[in-house]
């Protein structure tokens, strides 16, 4: 199962996405997480990125998910490729290519859980911090969302402090199926 959480930043995906992990380890889920792989791009990033930034961002985000869907039950995603895609066509246009791309590897995730923007983002060494860009990319978000008929869960900003038990609950169910009533007869 790879769940994956989208956002603009500064929203608290990762946070959330580190309770959820802890939260599932508890239940003896194997889970993984994808951190977010633009903190470590060696190209420029926020505002001042470029195409091809946005390009080794999208391509060590795939590439980190099939290495962590290769060996562990589930993946936590902080952050998806549609997020990273929004900063590509913030800083570039569409490409037509990556719409490809980003239309065939969106069915790989099983969840996507969107964490609405319910505070501006604050300096932590490498987010942008200009509200007006956290709310850009966000319409982005919403437009790609819309666009490709996506159904991400919604969270409810004013219950974030409930939202990582709401997750787990739902998705509890796939990653625990309900035992058969009358198991067979060993023989």
């Amino acid at each position: 199962m790879k769940i994956a959480l989208i956002g603009s930043h500064g929203v608290g995906k990762t946070t959330l996405c580190f309770e959820l992990a802890a939260r599932l380890k508890r239940r003896n889920v194997d889970v993984e997480i994808v951190r977010e792989v633009a903190r470590r791009c060696p190209l420029p990033i926020n505002q001042d990125t470029t195409l091809s930034a946005q390009e080794w961002i999208l391509h060590s985000q795939m590439m980190m998910e099939i290495e962590a869907a290769a060996s562990h039950e589930a993946v936590l995603c902080d952050r998806s490729v549609l997020d990273n895609y929004c900063y590509m066509v913030h800083a570039a246009g569409a490409q037509k290519i990556w719409e490809r791309v980003l239309d065939y590897w969106l069915r790989t995730y099983d969840t996507l859980i969107h964490v609405p923007t319910w505070v501006r983002p604050t300096y932590d060494g490498v987010r942008a911090v200009d509200a007006g860009f956290q709310e850009q990319i966000e319409l982005l978000l919403e437009g790609m969302v819309t666009a490709r008929a996506l159904r991400p869960v919604r969270l409810d900003p004013d219950q974030r402090d409930s939202w990582g038990e709401q997750i787990e609950a739902m998705l509890l169910p796939r990653l625990e199926p309900t035992l058969p009533l009358f198991p067979p007869d060993a023989d």
